[in-house]
């Protein structure tokens, strides 16, 4: 990849990428072309010789430009456990994975539960990180299931969804009401379809794995029940919900009737049940500790089905940083979650080396789905869209070393995985956040 720059001759920067690859998830094309950005926006693209004249021209070589991903529930630890993500790692970590946008969760110490905290959020995401960030708040105050937020007075204060994450409303009468609330107001809810009673403990999914590991499991059922419960308070209440995890075959059915009774629903899951199973877990590593507990291949085969249909509308990185205190514990006792901004496209690019899903498809999963759902521009390489840009190389192969993260915290379980391809530069609003060293020869 190369660049060459010439003095502009108008106040605007322009920038042109030539002999790109474009990735284009709207249109479902992948091919050949050249794209050309102007104050931060996409200006035009075409794919002949007749492309127009732009202060900076970057050769890319025939690497893939796609828009930039929107990744929806990334967890930074401000305030809080800033000690295990900042924002401004978590920005970079972010910038360094073609991550443009981190929508990011309540779950912090405290529970973003109020305007003022909220707003605390925000204004030190701002400061700090590279990319875009939307908070999202919690759904009940303490996340405690018993009393619904301000979901008004957040909204206004920049709220883009309303979720406990993994604490799920037992209270099906509070869940309603909050429902009901938010379907007034507009509001997206992201619920976490959990059975909680089923699910409280719980290290691995239930099988003859498990039970030879001598784990506390929990049975793929309590995906359903807690989806089955979810989907019914929806059809009452005629709110907006998104799953923020599917990751069992026994959950997709209910979601498909749901979809086609004509409920709001959308729904995603993470990366590393697309890419992982419950045999990974066979050595005890605590950095495969997820939650919910990674499936059987089975499930894994139909989630990646599911995704490749389009009945999974979003794939996420399902951020979660850990320490190594919080880690390095009997398998048990150590906390759930792996980070996830730096690894995303790569573990994904697994599925498209592997003939499950194309680049379009799958950008339309990391990119234009979780856009549409939070109402945002982004996720497209039409013109008139955000200059919120990826350009990678899909096919580079070589080893993670998790010591090489930008996150603070590196409890990633591809650890010293062989993984293909990698990011060569980020651009937010047509602004270079990231550019891989030695990515311009």
């Amino acid at each position: 990849m190369t660049a060459q720059t010439r003095q502009g001759r108008t106040g605007m920067t322009t920038t042109l990428f030539t002999d790109a690859r474009l990735i284009d998830p709207e249109a479902g094309t992948d091919g050949p072309g050249w794209l050309l950005i102007e104050g931060g926006v996409i200006a035009a693209r075409g794919t002949g010789e007749d492309r127009p004249q732009a202060e900076t021209v970057i050769d890319c070589a025939g690497q893939c430009l796609a828009p930039g991903i929107v990744d929806i529930g990334v967890k930074v630890c401000e305030p809080g456990e800033r000690h295990k993500e900042s924002y401004r790692s978590a920005g970079l970590a972010a910038a360094a994975g073609g991550v443009t946008t981190m929508a990011t969760r309540p779950d912090t110490l405290p529970a973003i539960d109020t305007p003022e905290v909220l707003e605390f959020a925000r204004r030190r995401a701002n400061e700090a990180a590279p990319v875009n960030v939307l908070p999202m708040a919690a759904l009940t105050k303490g996340r405690e299931g018993r009393e619904m937020v301000e979901i008004g007075f957040l909204m206004d204060a920049g709220a883009v969804a309303f979720t406990d994450c993994d604490h799920v409303v037992r209270d099906t009468k509070v869940l309603s009401r909050a429902l009901t609330y938010a379907r007034s107001l507009g509001a997206l809810v992201i619920g976490h379809p959990q059975d909680p009673g089923l699910s409280a403990g719980a290290a691995a999914t239930s099988g003859k794995f498990a039970s030879l590991r001598g784990l506390p499991a929990v049975s793929p059922m309590a995906e359903r029940m807690g989806l089955d419960r979810d989907i019914a308070v929806v059809e009452m209440t005629g709110a907006r919900y998104h799953a923020d995890q599917i990751t069992t075959a026994r959950a997709l059915p209910a979601l498909q009737r749901a979809r086609r009774n004509g409920l709001d629903i959308t729904a995603g899951t993470s990366i590393h049940h697309l890419t992982l199973n419950e045999l990974d877990l066979s050595d005890y590593r605590t950095f495969f500790k997820v939650k919910p507990p990674l499936r059987a291949e089975d499930d894994r085969m139909a989630t990646v089905e599911a995704l490749t249909e389009g009945l999974i509308d979003i794939v996420s990185s399902m951020h979660t940083p850990q320490d190594e205190e919080s880690k390095r514990l009997p398998f048990e006792e150590a906390a759930s979650g792996a980070v996830a901004l730096e690894t995303l496209l790569p573990a994904c690019l697994q599925l498209v080396h592997a003939g499950h899903i194309d680049l379009p498809r799958l950008f339309r999963a990391l990119s234009l789905n979780p856009a549409r759902l939070l109402g945002l521009e982004a996720g497209r390489l039409a013109p008139g869209a955000p200059a919120d840009l990826v350009l990678f190389d899909p096919d580079t192969p070589y080893k993670l070393d998790r010591e090489t993260l930008q996150s603070k915290s590196k409890n990633t379980p591809y650890d010293g995985r062989l993984l293909q391809g990698r990011v060569q530069m980020t651009l937010v609003g047509g602004k270079t956040v990231y550019e891989r060293s030695g990515a311009r020869q």
